[in-house]
This record gives structure tokens, C-alpha cells and sequence, in this order.
């Protein structure tokens, strides 16, 4: 009996934690359907006891836009850190260039610089290149963030690849770009899908790079877009709420549908056989 209780006891306890960190997201979807006069209510409906979706029929006429513009970013970005971080990773794992160690290093190194740095770094770049307020200029800002932590996940992986098998395609006739293309990369899905899927959250969530890079621009994503509806006299929350409701939409099916080849992925390198 001991031992169910104790189990009891910590499904009581994970439940618990688990609603205390999902109680903000709820907040969110109730704040979201409340109509505009009962944002001020003292003390607020737990439940959205009169739900209006105006917030929604707002978030459909004015945000779509900058939706589009964050998908293109989050796509490109995925493409760009791939390209990038998928060769080098197998550069790192299986070719031992000169130097190697130190550029893993370098990239563990790349992964603590605050964003703020890096954003003001870009900007006088751009500035000077005139840049600014572009869409593919947000996509290679938001690419240095994921690509060091790609080329990682990416080593990490390969470096779990039989030898024999890269070995044996060689023998094959196979030169290095074309074991890395129809060997190396088609047994990496598991690394292809969790960098894919991080590179594009952090594109698809960015704010510190939009707002410095593109403030002003057409080309804004929906982390600028949400501004639309904050003004110095007036918050439609109910607006606010929505568009957050919405721009999480995208992340969380993504979530759902990738977690089996993240665990993977993420865990790649983590043992030795």
C-alpha cells in the first residue's frame, strides 16, 4: 500500500505544478474572450462568464500580416541553419578538420552572448549595409542564434553514425558530399527535426532582433504586430490576449507532433554504446 500512496502522492504533486504553469496560458485564453468592459473587473471572472470573440475577429483583420511575416522568417531561418549547421556538424563529427575543437568551443561560446549585444551588433551592420527593416535580415540575425546551437546537436548525432557505414558507402564510390547527402543525412532525421523545429520557436518568438532590426518597417513579424493594439490611452487586452492566443497556435502543434524525434534528438551523444 506504501508504495501506491507514494505514487499518489507524487501525481498529486505533478498535477499540481503542472497547473500552476499552464494557469498563465489559461489566463491568456480567458483574458482573450472578455469582453472590453469587464477587463477592469475587481475581482476578475475566473471563467469567461459573457465570452465575446472580438478579440479574435480582430486578430483575423489586422494581424494576419505580420502572421505571414513571421512564418517567412521561421521558414527561412529553418533553411538557412540547416544549410549552415548540418555540414558542419558532420565537418565536426566525422572529418576532424584542424581546429575542430576549437571552433566547438567557439560555438558553446556563441550560445552565452546576450541577444541585446547581438542586436546592437547587427544594427550598425545593417545600417551601414542599409538592411534595416527587412525580412531576410531577420532571417540571418535570428540564424546566428540557432546555428551554434544546430552545429552541436548535429556533432552530437553523427558522431553516433557507425564509421562502417560512411566506410562502406565510400567503398561504394561515394565521395564525401555524396555520403554526407544519401547516407549521413537521411539517418540524422531525428537531429534534421529538432534543430528545424528550435530554430523556427526562436524565429517565430523573437522580439529583441525585430524590434531593433525592423521597428518601422513592412515587414514586421507578429511579436511587433501585437503593438497594433497598445496605445498610450488605450489596451485592448481582450485583442492582446487573442493575437498571443493565436501566435502560440503554431508553436504548441508543432510541439505535439515533433516531441518523439526531439527526445531523440536531444539526447543524441548523451551515452556511449
Amino acid at each position: 500500500m506504501k508504495p501506491l500512496a507514494g505514487k499518489r502522492r507524487y501525481t498529486v504533486i505533478g498535477v499540481l505544478l503542472t497547473a500552476i504553469m499552464l494557469f498563465p496560458v489559461y489566463w491568456m485564453l480567458n483574458v482573450s474572450l472578455t469582453p472590453q468592459q469587464d477587463m477592469r473587473k475587481s475581482p476578475p471572472d475566473l471563467l469567461p462568464l459573457h465570452p465575446t470573440f472580438e478579440g479574435y475577429r480582430a486578430v483575423l483583420n489586422d494581424q494576419m500580416p505580420y502572421l505571414g511575416t513571421s512564418l517567412l522568417i521561421g521558414l527561412g531561418t529553418v533553411v538557412l541553419t540547416l544549410v549552415l549547421a548540418a555540414p558542419a556538424g558532420y565537418a565536426l563529427a566525422k572529418l576532424r578538420p584542424l581546429g575542430g575543437g576549437a571552433l566547438g568551443l567557439f560555438l558553446l561560446v556563441a550560445q552565452m552572448i546576450p541577444g541585446i549585444v547581438m542586436a546592437m551588433g547587427f544594427y550598425g551592420i545593417f545600417l551601414d549595409l542599409g538592411l534595416l527593416n527587412s525580412w531576410w535580415g531577420l532571417i540571418v540575425a535570428d540564424s546566428t542564434i540557432a546555428v551554434p546551437f544546430g552545429v552541436m546537436i548535429f556533432t552530437a548525432f553523427m558522431s553516433g553514425i557507425p564509421g562502417e557505414l560512411i566506410a562502406a558507402s565510400r567503398i561504394d564510390g561515394a565521395g564525401t558530399f555524396r555520403t554526407f547527402w544519401s547516407i549521413v543525412l537521411p539517418v540524422s532525421r531525428n537531429a534534421l527535426v529538432t534543430v528545424s523545429l528550435f530554430s523556427f520557436l526562436w524565429a517565430w518568438s523573437d522580439f529583441v532582433f525585430a524590434n531593433t532590426l525592423d521597428g518601422g518597417g513592412d515587414w514586421r513579424p507578429i511579436t511587433l504586430g501585437i503593438y497594433h493594439y497598445i496605445g498610450n490611452n488605450n489596451q485592448e487586452w481582450n485583442a492582446i490576449m487573442a493575437t498571443a492566443v493565436v501566435a502560440s497556435l503554431p508553436a504548441a502543434v508543432l510541439l505535439v507532433l515533433a516531441q518523439r524525434y526531439v527526445a531523440a534528438g536531444v539526447t543524441a551523444g548523451a551515452v556511449k554504446d
